[in-house]
């Protein structure tokens, strides 16, 4: 008890109390804020964007990256089948990588609907060499993408972005956010290089000695066999 006047006298865990009243989130860092946080990722349809997140729980975003950082370590730590991911600017749940086939195997079940060959071709056309115009995809590809790049459009992952300045102002066509959703990438700088899926020349001139026929004229001869071969002294 403290008496600072006769007629004033106050208690101190009254005081205590009254102070917690006063300020309801001053322990909103803690416990409360990661399960605000997962509760809102795993309510959304989309990814959750940290500053959506920090209005949310009244917390700096800095702090907001530390506790879905923290959540990261503690799901893989106990070995969860689901991940908390940073996709296309933000947050949301996502299976395990590891899990892929279990979940593949779910998902293609009954599944009627899926984007043919010649559509995934084109948007990684689009995916690699965005801003594109339509007749450069074409030329790309070698045939007329033009009812392919409406699907993609119709589906959501390809759109308009701008137009070309040159003559005829083509539309220029570029991925979207759901693109990024959907294989699990935070930016479009985040897609594997161009040079990783190409094989080396070495490997390419294998390939192709072991795929001709013996009596093929494009076959490399063997060593002695050659016309210049003939009569070589060295």
């Amino acid at each position: 008890m403290t008496i600072s006047d006769p007629d004033d006298v106050t208690i101190d865990g009254d005081l205590a109390a009254a102070d917690e009243l006063a300020t309801p989130d001053r322990d909103h860092s803690g416990d409360e804020a990661r399960r605000a946080i997962e509760a809102v990722v795993l309510a959304a349809t989309e990814p959750v964007e940290p500053q959506f997140l920090a209005e949310l729980v009244e917390l700096p975003i800095a702090r907001v990256e530390e506790l879905c950082a923290d959540l990261v370590r503690e799901y893989e730590e106990t070995g969860r089948g689901f991940v908390l991911a940073r996709v296309a600017g933000g947050y949301r749940f996502q299976t395990h990588p590891d899990l892929a086939p279990y979940v593949e195997r779910f998902v293609l079940e009954g599944q009627h609907v899926r984007l043919s060959g010649a559509a995934l071709e084109t948007l990684a056309i689009v995916a690699y060499k965005q801003p594109i115009a339509r007749g450069q995809v074409s030329a790309i590809r070698g045939v007329n993408v033009e009812t392919t790049l409406q699907t993609l459009v119709a589906r959501g992952y390809v759109t308009e972005v701008g137009r070309d300045p040159g003559p005829g102002l083509a539309v220029l066509y570029g991925t979207t956010l759901a693109f990024l959703e959907r294989i699990g990438l935070d930016s479009i700088d985040d897609l594997p290089p161009l040079g990783d899926f190409v094989p080396d020349a070495s490997i390419v001139e294998a390939l192709e000695r072991g795929l001709r026929m013996p009596d093929d004229p494009l076959a490399d001869p063997e060593p002695g066999d050659r016309p210049d071969d003939e009569g070589d002294d060295a």
